[in-house]
């Protein structure tokens, strides 16, 4: 199967569909299935893997390490998220070995901020920094932040290293095209989508039964949630994140890899769900 790609700002060669973990791993009547769904994903070229210590207060990290246990490590991507109570000089050193015990791994290859709290930013960027000088963490990102976040974190020492932004993007919900994906694209700073299938945002419901989706779908015997996902990757410098715990739901996913959109799909998808106009606030799940 060809795999779409991105490269980061520092030169990593990332797959653009990859495999989120939200909810993977609350159930263990689920384990040995979700096991198996992100195995599968790995197969069919999705070896990007986003996780986070909040995510079942880190058993979906502990998921994950089942899963990857016999895979070659130079071959994943593997991603978490650092909770904001812990992003500061007091915590996350140990968060991060945590986090890896858990994955079973000894480093990270991107360590996201997962959201903004009290922490200072530009101690949580210096921790950051400290973890790549320890060899940590390759690089970091952060999520959920606005052009607003992104302008302040630019002007603090270190902050330029900042490789991705993780937020709710698919096609109900595109407010981040106004103004933070044009800032984010001039910066170099890669977009990873969360929710790329509308499980959250303002637009919850629908897509997947929309007369424009379907009629893509058809034209390209394809799947709507191909449709959606091949829509969300289509410019080359986002990585979207579905999650799945059902291995032949994973294969439908990384399908999407097959799946080029032209541009009579596009201007028919933008009639259907226009670009934004103004400013509106970061959607969030």
């Amino acid at each position: 199967m060809n795999i779409k790609t991105i490269t980061l700002a520092v030169g990593d060669i990332v797959p653009a569909l990859g495999q989120g973990t939200w909810y993977l791993g609350d159930d263990p009547a689920r384990r040995a299935q979700e096991v198996s769904a992100l195995r599968t994903g790995m197969g069919a070229g999705m070896r990007l893997i986003d996780t986070a210590e909040m995510y079942g207060d880190g058993r979906s990290e502990k998921l994950v390490g089942e899963a990857i246990a016999a895979a070659p490590r130079e071959e994943l991507f593997l991603v978490s998220k650092v909770l904001p109570e812990n992003a500061g000089e007091n915590h996350i050193f140990q968060c991060c070995d945590a986090t890896m015990n858990r994955m079973g791994v000894d480093y990270l290859d991107l360590y996201l901020l997962h959201w903004r709290g009290s922490v200072p930013l530009a101690e949580t960027v210096r921790c950051l920094e400290q973890l790549k000088e320890l060899g940590k963490i390759k690089n970091w990102g952060v999520s959920n932040f606005d052009i607003g976040d992104m302008e302040e974190l630019w002007r603090i020492p270190g902050g330029r290293n900042c490789q991705v932004n993780q937020v709710l993007y698919h096609m109900g919900s595109r407010g981040i095209e106004y103004s933070l994906l044009p800032w984010m694209r001039e910066h170099r700073v890669a977009l990873m989508a969360y929710c790329p299938l509308a499980q959250g945002g303002a637009l919850r419901r629908g897509l997947l039964t929309d007369p424009a989706v379907l009629a893509v779908a058809e034209k390209h015997r394809a799947t709507p949630i191909q449709v959606l996902l091949a829509w969300c990757i289509r410019d080359g410098h986002t990585i979207a994140i579905p999650r799945t715990g059902h291995p032949d739901h994973t294969l439908e996913n990384a399908g999407a890899n097959a799946l080029l959109l032209d541009e009579e799909d596009l201007a028919l998808i933008d009639r259907q769900y226009a670009p934004p106009t103004r400013k509106m606030p970061l959607d969030e799940q």
